[in-house]
């Protein structure tokens, strides 16, 4: 288990589209791309116009950050190469489906034959955060009690506007094509490990899902590795929001870890927390937030900026206060990625033009900022 003291290690899984430069439309081609890059650290993904890069753990926000960067920068690197272009955003832009099939993988061919349009527009990219919880028990317990707590964190990412080719209206449309697997959603409360895996096995057995692997819940107790993974969050053009929600997510980690060993009941409400999140897709930084604390409609800013106040303690406590806070008011100025879109959209109402947009920020992946201070506890990996 992560002792107290400890520092709680966040690694970040990213997905990325895969575009045509000539075309700006979606490309299958990831196996051509991946052929030039390490296996440990870039995968296929279950569409042939998406890959997945996978960052090494780590304790401080900065070291993520650049390895993050450097695998952007790789990947971008070899998809040049190939007259490629990588675009990280929750939702693609251009697609001709008749061109697109899943990867070559028996899973996702399995997967098409069971779900069938429902995988032919899964099309999407998302954001997913591991942070370190060894204790199995725990990171059941402390995955439903920070539910209440993730609206806020995919309002800072959305970043899916469009689908179809047109204007949704939410400024994370992902998530509502997300939510239709049997899955999806908030987890439930499970009084330990042992009841969560007997679920799992029990969705196995009705065949609904086939594998462990298929439990999409927002969040969940990983399935490989000793950790909490938060899935609710768009793929993230720039690189600094999800340094910004690593840093949100890992300490709200903390935060609950601390009190679930305290004894510290939470009381969750699913139905309140599914409303939230619809919210948070809805809207994104521009509209209004349900403040987990009250239960009621708050501005994205006050929502956001009484989340990082709550966790000052925590963020404090691993030299993240001040990056994270600055982080935080760069994104609320500029607005989500789905506003950004919508504004470059609105100047000549061509979606190529939203395409250039997410290449350009996409590829600013170089992290220039000062390393800050060692944090004052030991790594888990030391």
């Amino acid at each position: 288990m992560n002792l107290e003291g400890e520092a709680i290690r966040v690694g970040v899984e990213e997905e990325f589209h895969v575009v045509s430069l000539s075309t700006h439309r979606l490309a299958g081609r990831a196996e051509l791309l991946l052929e030039g890059l390490p296996p440990d650290r870039f995968t296929h993904e279950l569409q042939r116009s998406m890959v997945e890069s996978n960052s090494a753990p780590f304790v401080r926000l900065e070291d993520l950050a650049r390895d993050l960067g450097e695998l952007r920068t790789r990947l971008i690197t070899r998809a040049d190469e190939l007259g490629l272009g990588i675009s990280a955003a929750g939702s693609p832009l251009l697609v001709d489906m008749d061109e697109l099939t899943v990867s070559p993988d028996p899973r996702y061919e399995q997967m098409l034959n069971d779900y069938q349009q429902l995988t032919r527009e899964q099309l999407i990219c998302g954001t997913h955060v591991h942070a370190q919880v060894d204790d199995p028990d725990e990171a059941v317990a402390v995955a439903h009690r920070l539910t209440p707590w993730l609206p806020p964190l995919l309002a800072l990412s959305a970043s899916s506007p469009f689908w179809d080719g047109a204007d949704t209206g939410y400024a994370s449309y992902r998530t509502l094509v997300w939510q239709r697997w049997p899955t999806a959603g908030p987890i439930s409360k499970f009084d330990s490990a042992a009841e969560y895996e007997q679920m799992v096995q029990e969705l196995i057995r009705s065949e609904v899902i086939s594998d462990p692997g298929m439990i999409y819940f927002d969040i969940r107790p990983s399935e490989h590795l000793p950790t909490v993974e938060l899935r609710i969050c768009d793929s993230c053009p720039q690189l600094s929001d999800i340094v910004l929600i690593a840093g949100l997510f890992r300490a709200l980690v903390a935060r609950e870890l601390e009190a679930l060993r305290q004894g510290v009941e939470r009381s969750v409400q699913l139905e309140a927390v599914r409303a939230a999140t619809w919210q948070a897709a809805r809207s994104g930084l521009e509209g209004e937030l349900i403040d987990p604390v009250g239960g009621v409609p708050r501005p994205a800013p006050v929502v956001i900026r009484r989340l990082i106040q709550g966790l000052r303690p925590q963020l404090e406590e691993t030299s993240d206060w001040e990056l994270v806070s600055e982080l935080a008011e760069e994104a609320l100025a500029r607005g989500s990625s789905a506003e950004r879109q919508r504004r470059v959209f609105a100047q000549r109402e061509q979606l190529s033009d939203v395409v250039d947009l997410l290449l350009a920020e996409t590829r600013a992946c170089e992290w220039d900022r000062p390393a800050g201070n060692s944090p004052p506890y030991r790594s888990a990996a030391s």
